[in-house]
């Protein structure tokens, strides 16, 4: 069944052109450069900042022209992610969507509605002129998975609007007034190498299965983290048999909780079956331990190819100690709204590559002085253990402001469309609003969107009748927007 038999059939109309053209992070060209020629043709005012960003404009509906201009905003990338068993170039192939059930999902990949349909909304809106609203404009960042590269470079002078509609949230009847901050650990071990020792047996360790997600809105889920996972098998193991490690890699995106990770290592002859009985015990104690969220764990042995290089003995002790000792996972609760995040770390990335092992991890924190404070604390572990840390692409958590009109408007339009109230939440998570801030400090702004799950990994789906409904939410919102004071 194609998408296009489908609810609101103009946003799923578009989700289907979305879907044909990659665009990964940082590869957004090909979509951008669609839009604006789409943009062109139906005679909109379009144009491309100096990072990248598309902004379009389309004059108020008549008897809309005394209302606060509004700002639509999305972003152009999705993250790319796809299972081991999956062959797919996220840089040329399409995503291939299909309907499963009550949600729209695709085939091994994940799907993009993070945050495809809140830009196929606004392209939807754009795109019919018998909806009404006021002066109206549209905000298509790029890179925002990756660095928020649009949201960083953004300029003033570009925007006349006052309220800004950020379409990026992922729980349908949940409205957000604010977001975490964030920063970017990036770890370096300078590699140092012995010969591979005689008389040992060549494997791969893998760890496979998790569920992964955001590592965000996740993180608070107690999933397993594959690298977690790989390392702690590894420490316990070393410490038991004369294992040597000649590369350890696991995860692909510092914002993703990592599914999979594996090591090449060496295990010597005589101690092979006692170490596979030793990773059977230990398999079986981590399914015992993850078992109410990992049903799917995996952990085992595959023969691999001669090894002629393994870390030195000092490189392998120190980086197992620090990767173990590494922190993962919420370090504190937000004191002041119940049941959010206050402060977390994902061990996201691991490479042995070009003469280092590279590290990564993504802070994040409602507090600039908790982020700062687990900056160090995870500074600290690895300069220990001799290695390099420098942060980078730190941006700042988007402050509730408990006195905004838009929020207002937004609570009060779902009231009257659903019968009830939605929740107004601050989300553990990196929206783009806190660094619009800077170019334009007196947005309006709030974010909603329709219910998406395991966004981030390969079993990313949106749930069909909420997609409906942040439409009519949408439209309503714009029909009422207050009028502009004099």
């Amino acid at each position: 069944m194609p998408l296009s038999t489908l609810t609101p059939q103009p946003v799923w109309n578009w989700f289907a052109q979305l879907c044909a053209i990659p665009h990964p992070s940082k590869q957004e060209e090909a979509i951008a450069t669609h839009i604006v020629s789409w943009a062109q043709n139906k005679g909109l005012s379009v144009t491309r900042d100096t990072v990248g960003n598309v902004i379009i404009k389309k004059p108020a509906t008549p008897g809309y022209e005394n209302r606060k201009g509004v700002i639509m905003q999305a972003h152009l990338d999705m993250v790319p992610q796809k299972n081991n068993d999956t062959e797919h170039d996220f840089a040329t192939d399409p995503i291939k969507p299909y309907i499963d059930g009550d949600w729209v999902t695709a085939q091994g990949t994940t799907l993009g509605a993070d945050n495809g349909i809140g830009l196929c909304a606004t392209l939807a809106v754009l795109e019919d002129d018998s909806i009404e609203h006021g002066p109206l404009e549209a905000l298509f960042t790029v890179d925002e998975e990756a660095g928020m590269t649009g949201a960083f470079g953004l300029e003033p002078g570009y925007f006349d609007g006052e309220i800004l509609l950020n379409t990026d949230s992922e729980d349908e009847g949940e409205v957000y007034m604010g977001c975490a901050g964030g920063v970017d650990a990036n770890i370096r071990f300078s590699l140092t190498h012995d010969q591979a020792p005689q008389e040992h047996k060549a494997f791969a360790l893998v760890v496979e299965g998790l569920k992964g997600g955001h590592s965000g809105v996740d993180i608070h889920l107690g999933r397993g983290n594959a690298n977690k996972v790989l390392t702690r098998a590894l420490f316990e193991l070393a410490n038991s048999f004369d294992l040597r490690i000649a590369s350890i890699d696991g995860g692909s995106l510092r914002n993703a909780l990592p599914r999979e990770a594996s090591a090449e290592i060496l295990v010597p002859n005589a101690q092979v079956a006692a170490f596979k009985e030793a990773l059977s015990e230990l398999t079986a104690t981590f399914k015992q331990e993850l078992s109410a969220v990992e049903p799917d764990l995996a952990i085992f042995l595959d023969p691999s190819e001669a090894i002629e290089q393994v870390f030195d003995m000092n490189l392998q002790k120190r980086l197992l100690a620090s990767l173990y000792a590494c922190p993962h996972g919420v370090f504190r609760m937000s004191d002041e709204i119940d049941g959010v995040v206050e402060t977390s770390n994902n061990l996201g990335v691991i490479q042995t590559r070009n003469g280092e092992v590279y590290i990564q991890c993504l802070i994040r924190s409602l507090m600039d002085s908790r982020r700062s404070d687990a900056q160090n604390s995870i500074a600290s572990v690895f300069e220990l253990a001799g290695a390099s840390v420098e942060f980078s692409g730190a941006y700042p958590g988007w402050q509730p402001d408990t006195s905004s009109q838009i929020m207002g408007v937004v609570r009060e339009t779902y009231n009257e469309l659903f019968g009830e109230v939605p929740k107004i939440m601050v989300i553990h998570a990196g929206l783009e609003c806190g660094l619009f801030k800077d170019a334009y400090p007196n947005w309006d702004m709030v974010s909603y969107g329709p219910t998406i799950r395991f966004p981030h990994s390969p079993d990313e789906k949106v749930l069909i009748a909420t997609v409906e409904r942040f439409w009519q939410l949408t439209l309503a919102i714009l029909k009422n927007i207050p009028i502009k004071s004099a």
